[in-house]
């Protein structure tokens, strides 16, 4: 409940809050990204992560959901949805679990587990005018784990 609370309903909340906002001084041409994961696409191998997984997906169709509802007002939603990434849970996640950060890595097309900066130009992106066509989309940045 707590990760369905956070990943859905904080996600939905806070789109909505600015949205709203965005709504009430006519920002016309505002984007919204949410941060999703590969997980809201496919199942983790070897991993008990249904609740995760079934979040994510959540995430995936309010994006989709809020597109549809904001692009009359001009507003772009899109998702980006890593895959593994080093960050602090995860690093940790390592250190009672070391054989993950191989068997993660061995799972990608590059072959390596994803650092916080890799997701940046896909973020700068989608909030940019180099984006201003793009709305309803599910971006994934995951080094090719949901190619095979």
């Amino acid at each position: 409940n707590a990760l369905l609370a956070i990943n859905v309903t904080g996600v939905y909340t806070t789109t909505q809050a600015v949205a709203e906002a965005m709504i009430k001084y006519k920002i016309k041409g505002g984007s919204i990204a949410l941060i999703a994961s590969m997980s809201g696409t496919v199942a983790n191998r070897n991993l008990l992560s249904a609740p995760y997984n079934i979040s994510k997906a959540g995430v995936q169709q309010a994006g989709r959901s809020f597109a549809a509802e904001l692009g009359p007002h001009g507003i772009r939603v899109n998702t980006i949805s890593p895959g593994y990434v080093e960050t602090e849970m995860v690093l940790g996640l390592f250190e009672t679990h070391p054989e993950r950060r191989t068997s993660w890595a061995s799972q990608n097309c590059l072959g390596r587990i994803g650092k916080p900066e890799d997701l940046q130009g896909v973020a700068v992106y989608l909030m940019s005018d180099g984006s201003r066509w793009q709305t309803g989309s599910d971006v994934r940045v995951d080094g090719g784990h949901t190619a095979w």
